[in-house]
């Protein structure tokens, strides 16, 4: 009997899975990747707000793509605090399962960084974020799937109940606040995020009226439009010589310079402002920094700027503030929303979710070990910890902490003061000699 029981209870957690599972990919949706990213999502040439429309200048593109990397490919770690000695430590909680969702894959179809792309991209761009969440037999949450914050309409019910109405092709599903994961972007009113697309609408409008002159200009090798003038007055046959013969020899093919013939003695005038005169690269260079501050981003991270502020020491501070000041804003939204939409009452006073910013030093090895030094000598790390750290294997007595004196056991400061003295009793030791008293020796 307990064997059936047992058997029924594995397959009805299966079944929970698979049909959460199911119903996530479901209403996440079928997006064609040739359909055309104006329709239905607003068009800049003609003063509608859309999210993809905006993706079209590489100013939106650039920044959104730069933050949702980033954060994307950063360690996000489980912790669970634990008290030793009276003393409260954390530690990586791997055995939670949230740690396997939030680090490695959220779901069926993606990896954790393919995840976080999407999630930290929707916020950029909608304000917000949903996440349905696919819960297991045993109440746990097996699955996080994002859906498109464009098909969700977010209600509050009369009772402060907050309800989730996703609309898409194949019709309407209401959710409960128990079955979705919001995570709110900048916002003045704390129930919804606010798009930074919508709120800046106008500025991406004239960027993108600028990209359109600038195309315009550059089309048919910058040839202006402008007349071609005789003084007589021509005849058919004469008209057309003139057009095919004279100016598609000098100009080439006319319609495409869009040149065209004026008789009996009118003057040549060009037609169209020159680049110079409309200020064309000043308006774009404006227009980069402009779209740059709805989304907090300093322009030299995405290429834009001189010499002096893209490389040194300045850059170095561009980076620092990249992280202060515009990703650490994401990502304690997204530890926060863990620990609040994810985990349960019970679970939020001993687990939490942090992401581990040092994981931006992977690709440079020489601040990487400064920082290990620098920890290990002033006794923050242990060698193996550090050596953990770099996928190293743990050393014999590397599990001590040291001190930058001498690098002594922090459990012998004060008691080795002669450096000469310790070296000698090392050295004597290790011949196997027996160290002589000071007062009998020569």
């Amino acid at each position: 009997m307990k064997l059936f029981s047992k058997a029924a209870a594995t397959g009805l957690a299966l079944k929970s899975i698979y049909f959460s599972i199911r119903e996530a990919v479901a209403y996440r949706g079928v997006r064609d990747a040739n359909k055309d990213i104006t329709i239905n999502h607003g068009d800049m040439r003609h003063g509608t707000p859309g999210v993809n429309a905006a993706l079209q200048l590489s100013v939106v593109w650039s920044c959104v793509r730069l933050i949702a990397e980033t954060i994307a490919t950063l360690p996000l770690i489980t912790y669970e605090r634990k008290v030793v000695d009276g003393r409260e430590i954390r530690l990586v909680a791997r055995e939670h399962p949230l740690y396997y969702l939030l680090h490695d894959s959220p779901n069926a179809d993606m990896t954790a960084v393919e995840f976080w792309e999407a999630v930290v991209s929707q916020i950029c761009l909608w304000g917000n974020a949903y996440c349905l969440k696919s819960y297991g037999a045993a109440g746990r949450i097996v699955a996080l799937d994002p859906l498109n914050p464009a098909l969700m309409t977010v209600r509050r019910s009369a009772d402060g109940a907050l309800s989730y109405l996703y609309a898409d092709a194949r019709g309407q599903k209401q959710f409960a606040e128990g079955d979705i994961w919001h995570i709110k972007g900048f916002g003045t009113d704390g129930l919804m995020g606010i798009s930074p697309i919508t709120a800046g609408w106008r500025s991406m409008s004239g960027a993108t009226a600028t990209e359109n002159a600038s195309a315009s200009t550059f089309t048919n090798n910058m040839r202006t439009a402008g007349v071609v003038s005789v003084k007589e007055f021509l005849n058919i046959d004469q008209r057309k010589q003139m057009k095919e013969k004279v100016m598609g020899a000098v100009f080439g093919d006319s319609r495409t310079g869009q040149l065209q013939l004026l008789e009996g003695g009118a003057e040549f005038t060009q037609l169209s402002m020159h680049p110079a005169d409309a200020q064309m690269l000043e308006t774009r260079a404006f227009s980069v920094e402009d779209l740059c501050r709805w989304f907090g981003m300093p322009p030299s991270m995405i290429g834009h700027g001189t010499a002096v502020s893209n490389w040194g020491t300045g850059r170095e501070q561009i980076n620092l503030n990249l992280i202060q000041y515009v990703l650490r804003a994401y990502m304690v939204r997204i530890e926060q929303g863990i620990k609040k939409s994810l985990m349960t009452p019970v679970e939020r006073a001993r687990f939490f979710s942090e992401y581990s910013v040092e994981g931006l030093l992977r690709g440079d090895s020489v601040t990487r070990f400064q920082v290990y030094s620098t920890a290990i000598q002033n006794s923050i790390k242990t060698p193996n910890e550090c050596r953990a750290l770099e996928n190293d294997p743990p050393l014999e007595g590397g599990d001590v902490l040291v001190i930058q004196s001498n690098l002594v056991p922090l459990t012998m400061l004060g008691k080795i003061t002669s450096t000469a003295q310790t070296a000698k009793s090392a050295m004597l030791s290790w011949l196997g000699i027996k160290e002589k008293d000071d007062d009998h020796s020569a």
